[in-house]
């Protein structure tokens, strides 16, 4: 979307100011472990900016709630690239060259503007994992992000795991459930049949670049739409305006519980 577009979608610019009120008519709350995905060109034209964003998000939440975001990167195994696949003629060259995972370096690839910012923020962490980090900020930032596993990512060693544990929230800020990764936790948790595949990335070991590898559960996003609608009409959402996005907030417990039950009925 054009900038042009971004101020066709509002009546006035969107600020900080106005963020932090649409997120508390949504039902944000001070002290809130909120689990964001978002687009920013969703938003309209933002005063400001990705920042302007991150700035609200932590108002919104305040100094005693934690939040979260994911910070997944392109560092993984060139092998199993698809979007777009590389020459397999490339693929050992790209393995010995790709730098080291860095959490404080590396950019972020695909979660879009707003976790690209948030990752370098003051009182941000980010956790260690090279394909998919996440970072939080708050009163719980550290523990959500520490002991990030290499194996199951997204599972029970994952920032996500740890959001669940704070009975946090999921907030959908201008995107879709195929954009939730709280569902992929549900995936581990689900006992349905699954692939494990292996993967890897580089990352530094005592200071020294490597190439490591580890396992995980084959991941499919093909039925989120699906499993979220059916969420929406059982369970309920809290559905507003944040700029001109459309916003999702919903409890991460209910969510996972309920696709975890979804994934044995229906895969």
């Amino acid at each position: 979307m054009s900038e042009a577009d971004a101020i066709e979608r509002v009546d006035e610019p969107v600020t900080v100011a106005s963020l932090v009120a649409d997120l508390r008519e949504l039902g944000v709350e001070a002290g809130d472990a909120l689990l964001v995905h978002s687009s920013l060109s969703a938003l309209g034209w933002v005063s400001g900016g990705s920042p302007a964003v991150v700035d609200a998000l932590q108002e919104a939440v305040t100094d005693d709630g934690t939040l979260v975001v994911p910070t997944h990167t392109g560092a993984s195994d060139p092998a199993g690239w698809e979007n777009p696949p590389v020459p397999d003629g490339w693929i050992e060259r790209i393995r010995e060259t790709m730098p080291a995972y860095r959490p404080a370096i590396t950019p972020t690839r695909g979660v879009g503007a707003v976790p690209e910012t948030f990752r370098g923020y003051p009182g941000a962490h980010r956790s260690t994992h090279p394909a998919v980090s996440f970072a939080a900020w708050g009163a719980d930032a550290e523990a959500v992000v520490a002991d990030h596993a290499l194996d199951d990512g997204l599972g029970e060693r994952s920032p996500l795991a740890r959001v669940y544990d704070l009975d946090g929230d999921v907030l959908l800020l201008g995107v879709g459930h195929d954009a939730s990764t709280s569902l992929h936790l549900a995936e581990h948790r689900a006992e349905v049949p699954k692939e494990v595949i292996e993967n890897g990335g580089p990352i530094l070991d005592d200071g020294e670049r490597i190439w490591t590898t580890y396992e995980t559960v084959e991941r499919n996003t093909d039925d989120f739409a699906e499993l979220g609608a059916d969420f929406e009409r059982r369970i309920g959402v809290r559905k507003g305006r944040v700029g001109a996005a459309t916003a999702k907030l919903m409890s991460q417990r209910e969510l996972v519980d309920f696709a975890a039950e979804w994934f044995e009925a229906n895969r």
